[in-house]
């Protein structure tokens, strides 16, 4: 999202407010629909069992529960944009977080895309944009909300994953998963430290570390945004800021611009307002929260990405365009990046487990404190609302309930709690809900796929490198010197790759800018490869290493993105799951390593071994077996007899 800061420049986005002045009809009916991101149906069902979920229960017993397939593969913007239209991937177009030009091979979020402006003038150092930029939705289909509005019926949809932007078909939107932070990623924390060579000099994903020193009893540093784009050198705009530290060591008083925040060691501060200056008339708005680590032996100062702030929104996150607004003056400032809970500051060792979870608590607070206002005040027609704080926990707790873990330990014990009453918290906000519906209401609980512990990773590139599949260009390179992207590959011999969790491409000629496979060939190749997939045994378990490859033709209609699209999606046994290296173009030496990472919980294996679920109040008119037919279901309930409209 290179184009970030251009876009920052320009706040009309065409169709955001397609939906806005819509004249709606009550249809004397309200159907709520919970959207639990990563909630798994056999730990459901065991923690029901065992009477820790009696709200659920009571839907299972008058509604039905029952497991819901996810996407292929089971992965979240997958997942919910096969929620969103009814449709397989080939025909919405999102097949993994990450997606590939295939004529360059740099990859790219697959869910939105931004461009900066068109013509400027320059003078000297600065330029001066005469057209703003814009942010594009990449998801393609109808969503199903559209036919609800189309009948008059209102239409509430908040936080929905793979919306971003939003729809501007429904009468509220507020965006989710996939919103970026003020910089353009989708999370990039800061943490200002005065210990010599933290971390070893080494660079964190998804943060940036920041020396600072201690001086006459202050620290005086900035925060850094975007670039600023009235200025022809690229030049991040920055948020000064002082940090003030008492004689003792226990506090500190932070000043950034007119805020004044104190905070002791092992505290969060609430939402700061900082401005980025562009020019002397010119500022964006964005929103940090600080939490005082330390004061000895070193200062140390964690800083959340910076947030796009609702209270005056420098993106289009909302429908209308002052929703996010109102949201934050009714129920206060709050994160508005797509994935709050900061997961990367606890992998880096930024954050320990106890404070990454505090943080974690935070956004949970924000996002059940806004539920509980759009409750108050829905009454008719249809409200989705989306949770993804246990998915997000659970991608770092999971491992804490699996002994059997390679990289589980004592200390994991004291955690092993967490998943499970995370779970309970979902089903006090299920009896919340329940406790608002009348006689002819209806309320659906229902994820996009299950979870698991993650044990094991698939390097798939050094796989096909091994194989032959995958020609390298210096076989001597150090595991610590592979950058990714791609770098060490010589595509002038290489036949198949991987990119992103599950996807596998062969290296076409006529697509790939270096394809050498000819056309009539590839339905061979890729029939060869899946079956020496799957019978890769991982010689730690002596199990099967990839349960299922799923050939695209298969599974998807594939209609306008035959480019994107990969050739191949390996669904890896349960347990097992495609590394993160591999993702992104790395060749580790090995095929298959235990998973050491704090991320012990996954999801993104065979859709057979993780299924969401569904519960509702009442059976539903049109029975659900998986996430493509759930719209359908929903719609069936207003007498909307079929979607997607175009089959």
């Amino acid at each position: 999202m290179r184009h970030i800061a251009a876009i920052l420049l320009s706040l009309a986005v065409a169709g955001t407010l397609v939906g806005c002045g819509q004249r709606h009809v009550r249809t004397g009916r309200r159907v709520i629909v919970l959207g639990f991101d990563g909630v798994d149906y056999q730990l459901t069902r065991d923690l029901i069992a065992a009477g820790r979920l009696p709200n659920f229960e009571r839907l299972a017993k008058s509604g039905g529960f029952t497991p819901l397939a996810s996407s292929i593969p089971p992965q979240s913007p997958v997942a919910w944009s096969t929620f969103i239209t009814g449709l397989d991937p080939g025909r919405h177009a999102i097949f993994d977080f990450i997606h590939r030009d295939p004529t360059t091979m740099v990859p790219f979020e697959s869910t939105s895309r931004t461009q900066g402006g068109g013509w400027s003038v320059k003078i000297g150092r600065w330029q001066f944009p005469l057209q703003g930029g814009s942010v594009e939705l990449l998801r393609r289909g109808e969503p199903f909300w559209d036919l609800l509005e189309e009948r008059g019926v209102e239409t509430t949809i908040i936080r929905m994953p793979a919306n971003f932007p939003p729809s501007g078909t429904a009468t509220r939107e507020l965006s989710g998963m996939g919103t970026p932070d003020m910089i353009g990623t989708l999370g990039t924390f800061t943490f200002f430290t005065s210990e010599p060579f933290a971390f070893g000099g080494k660079t964190l994903a998804g943060g940036i570390v920041v020396p600072v020193d201690v001086a006459d009893g202050a620290v005086r540093s900035a925060i850094e945004g975007p670039d600023n784009p009235f200025l022809i050198e690229p030049t991040k705009t920055r948020a000064e800021f002082a940090a003030y530290i008492d004689t003792e060591r226990r506090f500190a008083k932070l000043v950034i611009g007119s805020e004044e925040r104190l905070l002791a060691v092992g505290e969060w501060s609430d939402w700061v307002p900082v401005e980025l200056d562009l020019i002397p008339t010119q500022q964006i708005a964005g929103l940090c929260r600080f939490y005082l680590k330390s004061l000895q032996p070193y200062f140390e100062l964690y800083v959340s990405p910076i947030q796009i702030d609702p209270l005056g929104p420098a993106l289009p996150i909302s429908t209308p365009d002052a929703y996010a607004t109102d949201l934050a003056r009714a129920t206060g400032r709050f994160y508005t990046q797509g994935m709050p809970a900061d997961t990367k500051s606890l992998r880096t060792g930024v954050l320990s487990a106890q404070e990454f979870l505090a943080q974690a608590r935070l956004t949970a607070d924000e996002n059940e404190r806004q539920f509980r206002y759009v409750l108050d005040r829905f009454d008719d027609g249809l409200l989705f609302y989306y949770f993804g704080n246990v998915d997000q926990v659970s991608h770092m707790m999971w491992r804490a309930t699996d002994p059997e873990h390679p990289a589980y330990s004592e200390a994991d014990r004291q955690f092993e709690h967490v998943v499970a009453e995370l779970y309970e918290g979902l089903d006090r906000i299920v009896g919340e809900a329940a406790s608002r519906l009348g006689p002819d209401d209806l309320l659906v609980v229902m994820s996009d796929h299950g979870f698991t512990s993650w044990r094991r990773s698939f390097h798939l590139n050094s796989w096909l490198r091994d194989r032959g599949y995958l020609t390298v260009r210096n076989p001597n390179l150090a595991d610590a010197d592979d950058v990714g992207q791609f770098t060490n590959v010589d595509w002038s011999r290489t036949r198949a790759y991987g990119l992103g969790l599950n996807g596998l491409y062969i290296n076409l000629r006529g697509r790939e800018a270096q394809g050498i496979v000819d056309p009539r060939d590839r339905d061979a190749l890729a029939e060869e490869i899946a079956a020496a997939l799957t019978s890769t045994l991982d010689p730690t378990t002596g199990r099967p290493a990839v349960d299922k490859v799923f050939r695209r033709e298969a599974v998807y209609k594939v209609e306008s993105s035959l480019d994107l699209a990969p050739d191949l999606i390996v669904g890896y046994t349960k347990g097992t799951r495609g590394s993160d290296e591999s993702a992104l173009g790395a060749l580790p030496r090995a095929i298959l390593t235990d998973n050491a990472d704090p991320w012990g919980g996954d999801h993104c294996m065979n859709p057979d071994a993780v299924p969401g679920i569904l519960l509702s109040s009442r059976p539903l008119k049109k029975t659900a077996a998986s996430l493509q037919v759930l719209a359908a279901s929903i719609l069936a309930e207003f007498d909307i007899d079929r979607f997607p409209r175009k089959e």
